[in-house]
């Protein structure tokens, strides 16, 4: 029998279960407090359906009779048309039937509505939820837009500050200097009025002499007179003696006129020597004002130091007048104690033009270059006059002494000089070449990528003195020429010098220092490449402006970007802008212009040359030749061969490129080693073994053409705030130790020396190189290259390990000699001299 069990809900208001058993003769339902059951034959299950129509639970051929027997059990029986077996169904219990399915039918959609209108407000709430978090985050994004703009208005106002706070002290110390020079030439006008009345009683003292010749003229004439009596008493019959006698008597009446003169001078004598006390009081009162005045200036140690040894102290006019001590007279005699030093001659007439012009309104203070302020305390004059200007004070040019400057000059010429006659040991040291320079320059390259947010020419030049200190010998300065980018590497016009790292004064400064302590200035050209002033018709950029006012004939015709009409480029394309035709005339007639007047105008010794690879080698030896540069640099950047990630062993391919490039400029040109770079980067970590080629040397372009290699660890582009190829930190003293005592033109990186803390231990290594006599051309005889290590020997007298295995020259059959340990770093690196 097949049982169908329904749930109270589908019954509606019964309140028992229905069971539909399946008989073989009826059907048969019965109703019980637990169930009631529905009895049908099998046939008719199969056979028979339940159908909705209209509402109404209807079968067209069947017919429901219900009974209750005698237990209290109800039975429903369910008969076709044509069985007349069944009875009849009640209509009362098709109603409640109904009802019941009514009611189901309801509560189901009332829950389906429900659940609906559920699902509708949930997806409102997550709607107003979304735009609730959208709002949230604009309103978080403007705050911190806001509080941004905030901080770099108050950071901005803070730098503002601090900047003008330096100024002012800088300025500060100008005007207490100015106020120095002016206290001093009030000193000198003092001093001038004070020797005004020495000069006044020398006239009196000339005075007095006058007297005396009156006084000893009228002692001759009496004396004369007794003569002349005498011999008329001796010769009176004489016509000679009357002759005489009318000739005394003429004298006679000659003194006769004399004496009221006598007279007189003896009167302005007494009434001058009883004038002479108060004249000598009212001096000495003037000279002590004086004195009081210039005190501050002349400290009383710096005039007993300075005063003459034949000077007095005077004391007045009567001193003068009745005192004939000899050292006055000879004050008399040579005029005043002492005239103005030299000193303050040149510091009046070199230092005082140089002061900024004084400001009259607050618009033309702020606008201007100089700043003035308001002079200082009068009581801190001194001590502030005497302070000298720090090095990297803002406006420091403007306080220099000429003085100074010629006594460093000597001194810098004199240690030239010591270089010189160092240097002279054979004629390859001192043969410059512009792919070589002397053979032994050290290059500092002397900015990073963030140097462009300072004035860096003023920060740099003071450091001229510490990198010549330290063995450098050439300095690579940054791009100089007004740029689209701030670092200096989107050129637009050439001749404009004022860039974002000073003004083409401050780098005249700057190479001047340089120059100072014997340091050759590189400087960073860009001629592969230049950006436009002016959009042509098409809207494209590709008309320059400037001194060099090109048009597109000066861009390469494959440039895809700029429409050039000129002709194909001879090298690789800069896509960022406007790549520059060097197979014009007039283009390189106009850059060979430009490298001269850098040279001849602004003092330049040698070039660096950016992005070689996009034009031939031949143009840069035809400028290398117009410039005549000390040395030159160019940079061929160009990729390594790696394999399934790793660094191959053969970089034979990649360092021919190199040299390739530089025998298109027929030596007369260098190159950066980036194959040693990369080879470094993998050998340092133990595998020492890729320093040493089949031939046993070493793997990089000073392999093969030393001089002509310029090898490096990091620049502004690999380092710096950039990353691009930056060098393992933990092994930067290795690969110093490496290319500062191997062949070639070695380049510290500006970041490594100041920023990394390996100021001294560079230093060290340089040391140690110009010790050996190291020069670009040095051979190199490799003992040792594997996993553990590396040894070689450089030159006849450094030999230098790197790695952790135990090696001295000692255990080394091969290597004559005695040797003795310069520097020791442990695992990383040891080198030796030979004695």
């Amino acid at each position: 029998m097949a049982t169908i069990s329904l749930p109270d809900v589908a019954i509606g208001s019964l309140p028992h279960h229905l069971s539909i058993s399946s008989g073989v003769g009826r059907s048969n339902l019965y109703a019980s407090p637990k169930k009631c059951t529905l009895t049908c034959r099998k046939h008719l299950y199969h056979k028979r359906k339940f159908l909705y129509k209209s509402d109404y639970l209807f079968n067209s051929r069947d017919a429901v009779c219900c009974s209750v027997g005698e237990s209290g059990e109800a039975s429903i029986d369910i008969a076709g048309a044509g069985d007349d077996t069944l009875p009849e169904v009640s209509e009362d219990a098709l109603m409640a039937t109904r009802t019941a399915l009514y009611e189901t039918q309801s509560r189901q959609e009332a829950l389906e509505k429900e659940r609906d209108e559920l699902l509708k407000e949930l997806a409102t709430s997550k709607v107003k939820q979304q735009e609730i978090l959208a709002k949230v985050m604009d309103e978080k994004k403007t705050a911190i837009k806001v509080a941004k703009k905030l901080f770099k208005k108050k950071l901005k106002d803070s730098v503002n500050k601090n900047f003008n706070q330096e100024s002012k002290l800088v300025l500060a110390k100008q005007d207490a200097v100015e106020l120095v020079v002016e206290v001093e030439k009030l000193a000198e006008i003092a001093f001038q009025q004070a020797t005004s009345h020495i000069l006044g009683d020398t006239q009196l003292n000339i005075l007095a002499a006058e007297t005396s010749a009156v006084e000893t003229a009228y002692q001759v004439e009496e004396a004369t007179g007794r003569l002349v009596l005498e011999a008329e008493r001796k010769k009176a019959s004489s016509k000679d003696l009357k002759a005489q006698v009318e000739e005394t008597n003429g004298t006679g009446e000659s003194s006769n006129e004399v004496a009221p003169s006598k007279g007189e001078a003896y009167t302005r004598r007494y009434e001058t020597v009883h004038r002479a006390p108060e004249a000598a009081e009212s001096s000495s009162k003037i000279w002590r004002q004086n004195a009081s005045l210039a005190e501050p200036v002349y400290p009383k140690s710096r005039l007993v130091d300075e005063r003459d040894e034949d000077a007095v102290v005077v004391g007045g006019r009567l001193a003068l007048v009745i005192d004939d001590d000899p050292q006055k007279s000879k004050l008399l005699s040579d005029g005043p104690r002492r005239e103005i030093p030299e000193w303050m001659e040149r510091r009046i007439g070199s230092v005082r033009p140089k002061f900024p012009p004084r400001k009259i309104n607050v618009s033309e203070a702020n606008t201007s270059k100089f700043k003035s302020l308001e002079l200082p305390n009068p009581a801190e004059v001194w001590s502030v006059a005497q302070a000298k200007p720090k090095e990297g004070d803002t406006l420091i040019e403007h306080v220099i002494e000429k003085e100074f400057i010629e006594k460093k000059r000597k001194a810098l010429e004199r240690a030239l000089q010591r270089k010189t006659i160092q240097w002279q040991k054979t004629p390859e040291e001192i043969t410059l070449e512009p792919g070589t320079g002397t053979g032994r320059e050290i290059v500092f390259q002397g900015f990073n990528w963030e140097s462009c947010r300072k004035r860096w020419y003023l920060d740099l030049a003071p450091k001229a003195a510490d990198l010549s200190r330290c063995g450098i010998t050439a300095v690579w300065l940054p791009p100089p020429t007004e740029s689209v980018a701030p670092q200096g590497y989107m050129p637009s016009d050439l001749y404009n010098l004022n860039s974002a790292y000073g003004t083409q004064e401050e780098l005249k400064y700057c190479i001047e220092e340089m120059h100072n302590q014997h340091l050759l200035a590189l400087g960073d050209v860009v001629l592969n490449h230049r950006c436009a002033h002016k959009q042509s018709e098409n809207g494209v950029w590709n008309i320059f402006g400037g001194k060099l006012a090109w048009g597109p004939e000066a861009i390469v015709s494959d440039d895809p970007n700029f429409q050039g009409r000129g002709n194909p480029s001879s090298g690789d394309i800069f896509h960022a802008a406007p790549n520059v035709d060097h197979s014009q005339d007039f283009v390189r007639e106009d850059v060979k212009q430009w490298l001269n007047w850098l040279r001849n105008n602004i003092g330049y010794d040698g070039w660096r040359l950016d992005f070689v690879r996009g034009f031939s080698g031949e143009h840069v030896k035809e400028y290398i030749e117009a410039s005549n540069p000390a040395f030159a640099i160019g940079e061929y950047w160009d990729s390594l061969a790696y394999e399934g990630g790793n660094l191959c062993y053969n970089q034979d391919a990649h360092r021919q490129r190199v040299i390739n490039w530089i025998n298109a400029t027929g030596g007369t040109s260098s190159a950066f080693d980036v194959t040693t770079k990369g080879i470094l980067h993998s050998a340092l970590h133990n595998q020492y073994w890729r320093l040493i080629d089949p031939n046993g040397k070493p793997t990089g372009v000073m392999g093969w053409w030393p001089s002509r290699a310029v090898t490096f660890l990091e620049n502004h582009d690999t380092g710096s705030t950039q990353g691009h190829w930056p060098f393992p930190r933990d092994k930067l003293m290795q690969g110093y130790a490496y290319i500062l005592t191997h062949p070639g033109t070695p380049v510290v990186f500006y970041d490594h020396f100041y920023d990394f803390g390996l100021h001294d231990v560079i230093t060290e290594l340089i040391e140690a190189r110009k010790r050996a006599g190291i020069h670009c051309r040095s051979p190199v005889k490799i003992y040792h290259a594997n996993n553990d290590g590396y040894v070689a020997q450089i030159g006849d007298t450094l030999v230098m390990k790197l790695g952790q295995f135990d090696w001295n020259p000692s255990k080394e059959i091969n290597l004559d000699g005695s040797w003795q340990k310069f520097v020791d770093k442990g695992s990383d690196y040891q080198l030796w001299l030979r004695m």
